[in-house]
């Protein structure tokens, strides 16, 4: 166990791991903590001086008071010794190497099911105040350990943060998370320093939200590279710090893209709660693209449950809504959707409805998609990959088998020079789009290709 106890510290390194004491640091109940040191010895005049509160802070806090923000709870931490995952608070390089190198679980014994819903009690918290889909929302978080402060923070550092971001998202798009994800995670780790340092309102706000973005990003290239618990914690830390941030647009992106993770382990009911959530926050910040983005987003969670009704009713909200934004305006997060990305998620909405309800939809679907696909550039690979998946999917099911071969080799040859695992994965469909016309030597070929590239069992 690996705890970082002040030098001299009178709190034994084990005490953090009881569980009671694990209990109250997951749910930041800092009165408990400060209760069950007590029971441990710990005087409150100790308390005080390793946290560099006074001893009325310290017996106002045991008395009930609650400490909510961000920067005394991670002074805190830091001062007691506490790991500062226990809380669900920021990197170190030591945790970001851990990280990115360790396997993706930290509690592999509970279902994904468990973690789902743990995951949408804290969404649920953070967007609506209240845990009001239970209380039990912060087993899911890694376990860092401390980092130095620096002394004094300014816009400029702010907006370095912000630009690696950019570039970082960047190489996200045109190469996969894995070909980031290493940086992102080490971007955090230097980033989240600036927490511990002094500043003035406007530029804490401000890193607030450059925090929670980086964050984002970094959920979003775990998510992408396989790592669905280290995704989840990032997307966790991600709305902590928006809702700090006092940025509702961005609290939306966050939870449109863990709604993402959702969909993609085909748990559509899942998916759809996190974005109805993600639509009041969506809501309340005024972004006609927030809502859009969510809207669409919705449709493919329905189109997966087979309600076609509801999925066409919100690609028509999403339609609406996208006519009225500025993308030009709209922050880096939620730029990406534009008339291409729009076109690309109607034609992906579409197919899903094929595959799910009715093989008619393959014929709205494919000119979206090659609308798509024709406007990419090379610096959105990965969303090209996975439109001519859809592509070939929905050609195999309208029966021209040839074509849908030849575009689903296409798909396979871009995802080889991409590092994303998520790319193999939504091939799996259309590998067994291909397995069921094996009689065709073409679809027989994609299938054996498919199965090949993404280790696939294929049939014999």
């Amino acid at each position: 166990m690996n705890t970082m106890s002040s030098q001299g510290s009178p709190i034994p390194t084990e005490v953090w791991d009881h569980q009671e004491m694990r209990d109250a640091l997951a749910r930041r109940e800092i009165s408990s903590v400060y209760r069950l040191l007590r029971r441990h010895g710990v005087s409150q005049r100790q308390i005080a001086a390793l946290t560099g509160q006074s001893q009325s802070e310290v017996s106002e806090i045991l008395k009930g008071r609650q400490v909510m923000a961000y920067d005394v709870l991670t002074r805190i931490a830091i001062g007691l010794g506490v790991p500062r995952g226990y809380m669900g608070l920021a990197y170190d390089e030591t945790t970001a190497v851990r990280v990115a190198a360790a396997a993706d679980s930290p509690h592999p014994e509970e279902e994904e099911s468990v973690k789902r819903r743990k995951f949408l009690a804290h969404a649920a918290a953070v967007t609506v105040g209240a845990a009001v889909f239970g209380a039990d929302s912060g087993s899911w978080v890694s376990h860092p350990t401390q980092t130095p402060a620096p002394g004094r923070i300014g816009m400029t550092d702010v907006r370095q943060v912000e630009a690696a971001t950019r570039a970082l998202r960047a190489l996200d798009y045109q190469y996969g998370g894995g070909s980031c994800r290493d940086a992102v995670v080490a971007q955090l780790s230097w980033g989240q320093q600036m927490l511990g340092a002094s500043s003035t309102d406007i530029v804490r706000q401000r890193l607030f939200v450059a925090l929670a973005d980086l964050h984002n990003l970094a959920g979003w290239t775990s998510f992408d590279t396989g790592l669905m618990d280290s995704a989840r914690n990032h997307f966790g830390q991600a709305l902590d710090l928006a809702k700090q941030g006092e940025n509702e647009a961005l609290m939306a992106n966050i939870l449109y893209r863990m709604g993402r993770v959702y969909l993609h382990q085909n748990a559509p009911d899942d998916a759809l709660k996190v974005f109805q959530l993600g639509q009041l926050a969506a809501q309340n910040s005024g972004s006609e693209l927030a809502v859009g983005i969510l809207c669409a987003n919705e449709a493919w969670a329905y189109a997966k449950m087979g309600s076609d009704e509801q999925a066409l009713k919100l690609l028509g909200c999403a339609r609406d809504e996208f006519s009225r934004a500025d993308v030009v305006e709209a922050p880096a997060w939620a730029r990406f959707f534009n008339e291409i990305d729009l076109s690309s998620m109607i034609g992906t909405v579409h197919t899903e409805l094929a595959q799910s309800v009715d093989a008619k939809y393959a014929r709205t679907a494919i000119p979206y998609l090659s609308k798509a696909i024709n406007s990419f550039g090379d610096d959105m690979a990965r969303s090209r990959s996975f439109n001519l998946t859809s592509m070939s999917i929905n050609h195999l099911i309208q029966g021209d088998v040839d074509h849908g071969a030849k575009v689903g080799g296409q798909a396979v040859d871009l995802s080889e020079g991409l590092k994303s695992v998520r790319t193999k994965q939504r091939m799996e469909p259309l590998r067994q789009e291909a397995e069921k016309r094996r009689n065709n030597p073409e679809a027989r070929e994609l299938a054996e290709r498919v199965a090949r590239f993404t280790g696939a069992d294929s049939a014999a």
